[in-house]
């Protein structure tokens, strides 16, 4: 133990090989964080680092491995060589199998047309981005180069422009970064999933790209609205124009914008051909969709779909009926189909290895900082090798003035060992200079030789002056790669793919809800069981059916596409549609609705309110003598929703449900014996549906109410001495009321 007190403090964090050996089998408490962090957070930073994300350059290291091993290959020169070849190669880099390399190749290729600046020149099948079932040829059958545009990934790449590291087996190097002379992460789509967050960039147009980065070069303040118009894909289709989401994307790097489908009209054949798509949809998808919509009876104007595509490209002809707008179609489609999609922009990028979401102008201010970091260093190396040239020439310089001595020192030394240093001693000359000496040839011991050399010499220090003056300056180097990016746009810019439409060029059509609307009687038993009845068969039943001990809860007459709404004891309310339910007969038992709509286990129907329009309020009666009145709008929801919780208030048993237009008179009995009847006009609307209500009667000695029910005028006359014209109340003792069943109910 003293021995142990007397060892530095370092030595404490040296890991104990033996303590661990003897500890191995020993299961060891800890926090579930702590495990979390020491096993979970290293492999989601893996995934997210190592796999998912791009980074600056615009490339994650899948890709960067694949082409920097086609650059080193060769590839950006002479002809195409079978993608099995390039695979293998790969491999050296990247040890994730042949399969995934080839994936990421395929991706890269022109033929793929995933890309709108292609970096794999490809001959064979490579399969389609906008079909899912155009697979691509295995890898033995295809050929492939480096297109181009690679010149400018790979430029100055050997002057240390950029770091390399040791490849998995440290059998050779692999860059970091690619030092791309464009901001190649805008210009080409990159998506990947890591580990609780994704990426997802979208393309723009190369040209506008590199117009709006020399513009924020020159001017921080400049709105890139004005250079760079919006997303460009390399499927075309056409881009909904919204400068207020589009600025937000540039400034957030989140959004969504809106695409869709190109389409022309055959008149001779009655065919729409839609020739350009989402880039976030496929030929299959769209037309599994438009054949289901068709079998569902909502689009009735089409009689034919296929797909048309062919080696000039994609194309989906739709035949049309007779007397079909193909606008209003194409407007309707547009709306019920993938044909128009969204794609959601999500610019998470990993910067100096952690992921980052930017919106366009930080992305561009990163690149042009990453840029910059090249530039220099290319600068340096250059300047590095002009020195050291500068540095021998220097050197022969002097010994040219007096060649005679040189070669007397060199004739006179009898070792060759020792010419270096006698000619170093001589003319007080460094190792270097004097080993590029003894080096020169007898031919060069001319005038004309001389001269040039002593030429080169001069133009080796304007050079050199020239690359300190650039180091010394970031404004020039930004003049260098504002320069490059000309030369980009010049040698790759192409026109827009992606046009736009705006707001005002898009038709809303309204779709037309293909449910058929006719009268009908609906039907709620007291255990649940529910019947719709058109006026035909119910004229001609005799009289209702129900399960033994079941009884008719509720009566009303209503349309096919009114909307239910089922209460429940669990303070709940389910909605659906008359429309959902079968017509049937008197003489039938009717859907079960707790089986029909999914109900919870021990979960029945309370009470159903049946609207067109959700007018009119709900009002709730509970045991505690409170009643809360709901509009009927509080339950109406945008997105459709099945099931709403906290339907009205749980603090008190529920007594009644009622559901009325305006206003009723409703009468309410105690356990005591007591009665009134009120106006609830006399309530005040909430809007919160789980309100605990107001109190309408005041109980005594323990009386819960009981009963309530709606009440019609004449009925309210004959028992006005019950009517309270204020709340709370404690009504009257109930003698002459008659039985609720015997009394009009509204």
């Amino acid at each position: 133990m003293a021995r142990k007190k007397q060892e530095p403090e370092t030595s404490k964090k040296t890991v104990n090989t033996d303590a661990y050996i003897a500890g191995a089998g020993q299961v060891v408490e800890e926090p579930i964080t702590l495990t979390l962090e020491k096993n979970y957070m290293p492999y989601a930073m893996s995934v997210i680092v190592s796999r998912a994300f791009p980074e600056i350059d615009g490339f994650k290291p899948s890709h960067r491995k694949l082409l920097y091993t086609m650059y080193k290959m060769g590839l950006l020169t002479g002809g195409l060589i079978k993608s099995a070849n390039i695979v293998g190669q790969t491999m050296r880099l990247n040890p994730h199998g042949d399969a995934a390399i080839y994936e990421t190749m395929v991706r890269l290729s022109r033929g793929n047309e995933t890309l709108l600046h292609p970096y794999v020149q490809s001959k064979g099948s490579f399969g389609k981005a906008y079909s899912r079932d155009m697979a691509y040829a295995a890898s033995r059958y295809t050929e492939a180069k480096l297109e181009p545009i690679c010149n400018e990934l790979f430029r100055d790449i050997d002057k240390d422009t950029v770091d390399f590291i040791p490849n998995y087996d440290n059998t050779t190097t692999e860059p970091t970064l690619l030092p791309a002379t464009f901001p190649t992460v805008l210009v080409n789509a990159n998506v990947g999933i890591g580990v609780s967050m994704a990426s997802s960039i979208c393309s723009f147009n190369l040209t506008e790209v590199c117009e709006t980065t020399i513009a924020l070069m020159r001017d921080p303040e400049h709105n890139a609205l004005e250079t760079l118009k919006g997303p460009d894909f390399p499927g075309g289709a056409y881009l909904l124009y919204d400068e207020q989401v589009l600025d937000e994307i540039y400034r957030t790097g989140r959004g969504s914008v809106k695409l869709r489908a190109k389409y022309q009209f055959n008149k001779q054949a009655r065919c729409i051909e839609i020739t350009e798509i989402p880039a976030t949809t496929t030929i299959e998808a769209i037309k599994e969709k438009i054949i289901a919509l068709v079998k569902a009876g909502k689009i009735r104007e089409i009689s034919d779909i296929r797909d048309e595509s062919d080696i000039n490209g994609l194309q989906i002809g739709i035949d049309i009926k007779k007397g079909v707008d193909p606008d209003k179609l194409m407007q309707k489609l547009y709306k019920l189909t993938p044909l128009q999609d969204s794609y959601s922009c999500n610019f998470n990028i990993l910067v100096h290895g952690y992921p980052k979401v930017m919106g366009v102008y930080d992305i561009i201010k990163e690149w042009v900082d990453f840029r910059m970091d090249c530039v220099r260093r290319r600068t340096v190396f250059d300047l590095d090798k002009k020195r050291s040239k500068l540095h021998l020439l220097k050197a022969l310089g002097t010994i040219l003035l007096d060649i005679d001595k040189a070669i007397k020192i060199i004739r006179d030394t009898e070792e060759e060992s020792e010419v270096i240093p006698n000619l170093m001693i001589g003319f007080s000359i460094d190792e270097e200079q004097a080993e590029y000496i003894a080096e020169i040839k007898l031919r060069h011991l001319n005038k004309e030789y001389i001269l040039k050399r002593l030429e080169e010499t001069e133009a080796l220090e304007k050079e050199i002056a020239e690359l300190e003056d650039i180091l010394g300056s970031d404004r020039k180097i930004k003049s260098i790669i504002i320069s490059e990016l000309k030369n980009v746009i010049k040698k790759y810019g192409q026109p827009r793919r992606t046009q736009f439409y705006y707001k005002t060029d898009a038709e809303e059509v309204e779709t037309e809800d293909e449910t058929p609307d006719y009268q009908c009687t609906l039907f709620l038993s007291e255990s649940g069981y529910f019947k719709k009845i058109t006026p035909q068969s119910l004229r001609m039943a005799s009289e209702q059916k129900f399960k033994e001990g079941d009884f008719l809860a509720q009566e009303i007459e209503s349309t096919n596409k009114a909307e239910l709404l089922f209460f429940t004891d669990k303070c709940q309310v389910y909605k659906t549609r008359a429309s959902a339910f079968d017509d049937t007969k008197a003489s039938a038992l009717g859907d079960y609705v707790p089986a029909k709509l999914g109900f919870d286990n021990d979960e029945n129907v309370k009470f159903m309110a049946v609207t067109n329009d959700y007018s009119g309020y709900m009002i709730f009666v509970f045991e505690n003598g409170k009643a809360a009145k709901v509009p009927l709008n509080a339950y109406e929801t945008k997105t459709n929703r099945k099931k709403l919780s906290n339907a009205y208030s749980a603090k008190s048993p529920i007594v009644k449900i009622f559901h009325v237009p305006d206003q009723a008179l409703v009468m309410l009995r105690t356990t005591n014996g007591r009665a009134m009847i009120f106006d609830t006009a006399l309530l005040m609307p909430k809007v919160s549906r789980d309100t605990i209500g107001v109190q309408v009667m005041t109980l005594k000695a323990k009386s819960t109410v009981e009963k309530a029910f709606v009440v019609d005028e004449e009925t309210a006359e004959k028992l006005a001495k019950y009517r309270c014209k204020s709340i709370p109340a404690a009504g009257s003792f109930a003698k002459d009321i008659p039985d609720p069943d015997q009394m009009s109910i509204l």
